[in-house]
């Protein structure tokens, strides 16, 4: 009698369980009806969202293709506009996968433009000094390169047999204005006048110095030697004759350099150019001068590359009143750009750059991210600014776009392949049998 009564209470208990979970799980015939009939729209490649099959099937590797179904974007905002591509995804996964996101801002963006810069002397205050007469060095005083020369300093005398006979030129038409300067006939007094300054403007020419020709006038002693003085202060830095050597206006006598300013050359790459113009700040160290501070301008910017480094080389100028910057070393050069105001500023890890597009994920709401295409504009210290497709106050997503970017895509491949099934007409219906035919929009592929 105990044995028929627990047997009993055990089948009324397992009874009252059973019909409580059918009871509930009947309370929902909608879902349970919409999971008996829900088919897949297509079948997509498991490894490229752009490939798909109507039917089911399999890839090169024996991967069955991954069913596509219709679902809802039920999480969308209603008063937001959808755009192809974008991306819902539950908080949860949000923070899981580690995506971050910063605002667009509004700021001034700079540029230091870092380089090695060349010195060089100023090719304007260069100086070529070549005779004008055909002689001899009799005589050499500035004969070392390096030597400082003051203007008018002289450097070294030749002998020169033209030089000679316009000195003795010059003597006779002195001679003969002597005697004819008190004729009582005006023509030839006034010849005998131009004759001496003719000869003496000869003379001027040859690059006789004045005060040769001064002491010609005075003793009429005719001088063996021409002195040739310096033209400029600067410092010899190439010496093309010595002493006894035959020379003629093709001889480079001396180069002369001033250094009192000097160029310095420095190479910018592409990228830095539109941070570089004409007047820009340039501070300059040197490993000679260690502690020391130069300070000079940008003067010129070159209008064509270098064919090897695909670089733009600009020149700087430095005053060097002190001597320390000498032709041909090198120097670190810090290029400083002035600001752009009011750009719309983001940071350049957002951008996702594939090929020629450049687009960003604009957080549209708690797990919406929509893909934006954006044009980019000058880049600085981990900035980007940008053009056109991010409103400033926009968050855009700094971290984690590479798996958004995969969700976009293969979204993107879906909607465009339910646009195509919907295009497709209805397959014929077969009313012997009552079912209809199977309508294919596309074939497997490998």
């Amino acid at each position: 009698m105990n044995k028929s009564f627990l047997l009993t209470a055990v089948l009324l208990v397992v009874a009252f369980c059973g019909g409580y979970w059918f009871s509930g799980y009947s309370s929902e015939p909608g879902q349970a009806a919409e999971s008996a009939v829900r088919q897949p729209l297509f079948y997509r490649h498991p490894m490229n969202p752009k490939i798909s099959s109507p039917v089911p099937a399999k890839d090169s590797m024996g991967m069955d293709y991954i069913p596509v179904f219709d679902e809802a974007d039920s999480s969308a905002d209603s008063d937001t506009e959808s755009v192809a591509g974008t991306v819902v995804i539950d908080p949860v996964v949000v923070q899981n996968i580690g995506v971050r996101t910063a605002a667009a801002t509004v700021q001034s963006l700079s540029r230091t433009i870092r380089a090695v810069g060349r010195v060089a002397h100023d090719e304007r205050r260069m100086t070529r000094l070549h005779p004008k007469i055909e002689g001899w060095i009799e005589e050499i005083r500035v004969d070392k390169p390096g030597q400082q020369v003051m203007a008018d300093e002289i450097l070294l005398s030749v002998y020169s047999p033209k030089l000679v006979s316009t000195q003795q030129e010059y003597l006779l038409a002195l001679s003969n204005l002597n005697v004819l300067k008190d004729s009582p006939f005006a023509d030839i007094k006034n010849g005998a006048q131009q004759l001496v300054t003719s000869s003496r403007r000869r003379l001027t020419l040859l690059d006789v110095p004045e005060h040769q020709i001064r002491e010609l006038e005075q003793s009429h002693v005719i001088k063996k030697n021409l002195h040739i003085h310096s033209p400029a202060t600067g410092t010899v830095t190439h010496i093309g004759a010595r002493q006894g050597q035959y020379v003629n206006p093709a001889t480079e006598l001396y180069t002369i350099v001033d250094l009192s300013r000097v160029w310095i050359y420095a190479d910018i790459y592409e990228y830095e150019l539109p941070w570089v113009k004409v007047g820009d700040l340039v501070t300059m160290t040197l490993a000679s001068s260690p502690g020391k501070t130069f300070t000079g301008e940008i003067a010129y910017i070159y209008p064509y590359a270098e064919a090897n480094t695909r670089t733009t080389k600009v020149r700087m100028v430095f005053d060097n009143s002190d001597k320390q910057l000498r032709p041909d070393m090198l120097a670190d050069i810090v290029i400083s750009s002035d600001a752009i105001d009011d750009a719309v500023v983001i940071p350049a890890e957002a951008v996702v750059r594939s090929g020629s597009v450049n687009q960003v994920f604009v957080v549209r709401g708690p797990g919406k991210f929509e893909p934006r295409v954006v044009s980019l504009g000058i880049e600085s210290g981990g900035q980007v600014a940008i053009v056109s497709g991010v409103e400033a106050g926009e968050q855009v997503v700094t971290s984690a776009q590479f798996l958004l970017d995969s969700e976009s895509q293969l979204r993107e491949a879906t909607a465009k392949m339910r646009e195509q099934l919907e295009q497709t007409p209805e397959p014929p219906v077969d009313h012997a049998n009552h079912q209809s035919m199977p309508a294919h929009t596309g074939h497997a592929h490998d």
